[in-house]
């Protein structure tokens, strides 16, 4: 598919980012996209995903990693320990459907003060609601996935099948639940539903 969904909102986690930030992290990083647009704004970038073949990809892709772009690293995210208060801005794009939900409590508290967790997530359509914005989406991505892949051709780009796939998990939680959740584990955060079968959670600590 030569439209992604995920880098379609880059540019709207990036306006969550806190002024002056010095240390971000990027969970579920793929290929490294989103973490590079960090790195370009001055930010120490973490990045870590769960597949191999995506941060060979990622660091393939960033020649600049000796000059300060991205640190990408191999890692199931549920599994490590992260540092207490240690990140300004935290991203997770797509990935919180691939491990168990609390791990957000986890990024939580490697907040510092006055940091930003932003949770880009897949949710399951349930309610009537939902059936309604995804019958919207489809033209709609249906168009710009036309318009992309005619600029492919017309640039030379590289064509999709050539690119990382990454592991694809249908995600369990539905909105209701994943608001739910949230209210739970972080108190005081917003959620609220995106076009392209995504919702946007941000908690700031």
């Amino acid at each position: 598919m030569p439209f992604d969904h995920n880098d379609h909102y880059h540019r709207l986690l990036l306006r969550h980012v806190p002024a002056g930030s010095r240390r971000a992290l990027d969970v579920g990083c793929g290929t490294g996209a989103f973490a590079r647009l960090l790195a370009e704004e001055g930010i120490a970038t973490d990045a870590v995903d769960a597949s191999g073949e995506a941060i060979e990809a990622a660091v393939a892709a960033s020649p600049e990693a000796a000059e300060g772009g991205p640190r990408f690293r191999h890692e199931d995210i549920a599994r490590v320990q992260l540092p207490p208060e240690h990140y300004d801005f935290i991203a997770c794009l797509a990935s919180v459907h691939h491990m168990p939900f609390e791990t957000v409590a986890a990024l939580r508290d490697a907040l510092a003060p006055g940091g930003t967790l932003v949770v880009l997530a897949c949710y399951r359509p349930r309610s009537a609601v939902d059936r309604a914005w995804s019958l919207a989406a489809v033209p709609v991505n249906a168009a710009v996935r036309a318009a992309v892949a005619l600029r492919e051709r017309v640039t030379g780009t590289a064509p999709a099948a050539n690119r990382v796939r990454p592991p694809v998990a249908q995600p369990g939680m539905t909105l209701a639940e994943i608001r739910r959740e949230t209210e739970r584990l972080l108190p005081g955060s917003s959620v609220r539903r995106l076009l392209f079968w995504r919702c946007l959670l941000v908690h700031r600590a």
